[in-house]
């Protein structure tokens, strides 16, 4: 039931019923309608904008895909300075490290080889910037496996280096009497006069003339094979096995300062000039041997012979003179 409203007239002095106009009634229901279809149009412009506006909580959102990518692209230009090094130290690895120890290069092929197979990044598919991703992950696996190419390659240089070093060490590279204790360098390496027959023919070593007691050295490191006079004109002698397939021999000695079996460096003093055997005065008969042919010992002073001296040496190692044993 509808509430009756009254108003007081002052001119009647009392109370009149306001009655209610029909055209009222129409317009606030105009009014309520126009409300209800501005209020639906302004949230049908909110819905539609609403990718456009942004919570707080979506902003940190953002920045945080944003620093994300930045991160992504940052990493991308660090592992491009990375390939960069590496690919020159691959490059230093094949043309130099390798055929310095004589060890075969690399193929390209197994060095940037890729992964095969399963999709390795499935797990990173579906998303806004799986491309970025995926082709990040790729590039550091790869980086990644190359690496590990490289530093097995690098070990395995480093124990060819090793060996190397053991092999320079082993090579008899100096000349087993000191210069300053020689008289003469009697005769070298070819074709002498037998100091006895005096028949020419084949001189195998190089004959070191020094007085009796003069120190002999090791020319590398090796073991002593034998210090004994049971092989034939060769007096009291000293054999050194340097591995490698390197020999060297040191022979006519009056006597020894090591024995069978034993451990010597290069420079290592290890008999004394003498003239026992099939010798015509105190000297050193030197030979060298690679695997089992007796070579020239001349190639190999370079371990303590100034150019110079070695230049000395070799003129008068080929002249053609008598021996001494």
């Amino acid at each position: 039931m509808s509430k009756v409203k009254y108003y007081y007239d002052s001119e009647t002095l009392s109370y009149r019923k306001i009655e209610k106009k029909k055209g009222r009634k129409f317009g606030i229901f105009f009014l309520s309608l126009l409300g209800m279809i501005l209020s639906g149009f302004l949230l049908l412009l909110v819905y539609l904008n609403l990718p456009y506006v942004e919570t707080p909580k979506e902003k940190a959102l953002k920045r945080e895909l944003a620093n994300s990518q930045l991160q992504f692209e940052l990493l991308n230009k660090k592992m491009q300075e990375a390939e960069e090094v590496l690919t020159e130290v691959a490059e230093r690895d094949n043309n130099l490290y390798r055929i310095y120890f004589e060890a075969n290069p690399i193929p390209e092929e197994q060095r940037k080889a890729g992964f095969g197979g399963i999709n390795r990044y499935k797990d990173l598919e579906g998303f806004d910037n799986s491309n970025l991703i995926i082709n990040t992950s790729k590039r550091l696996d790869i980086l990644t496996k190359q690496i590990v190419v490289q530093s097995k390659s690098l070990d395995e240089i480093a124990a060819l280096a090793e060996e190397k070093e053991k092999l320079l060490a082993a090579i008899p590279a100096i000349q087993p009497v000191n210069n300053e204790d020689l008289t003469r360098m009697a005769s070298g390496y070819g074709y002498r006069t037998d100091p006895f027959t005096k028949a020419r023919k084949f001189h195998y070593g190089m004959d070191f003339t020094a007085p009796r007691g003069t120190p002999v050295y090791a020319a590398g490191d090796g073991r002593v094979e034998r210090a004994d006079n049971t092989a034939s004109g060769y007096g009291n002698h000293i054999r050194i096995d340097h591995g490698y397939g390197y020999e060297s021999l040191y022979a006519h000695l009056y006597k020894y300062n090591v024995r069978a079996g034993q451990t010597v460096k290069r420079g290592d003093l290890i008999g004394f000039v003498g003239s026992t055997g099939r010798s015509e005065a105190p000297h050193l008969h030197y030979e060298v041997f690679k695997d089992n042919e007796r070579i020239n010992p001349i190639n190999f002073y370079y371990g303590n012979l100034s150019p110079e001296e070695f230049a000395d040496l070799l003129k008068k190692s080929q002249q053609e003179n008598q021996s001494l044993d």
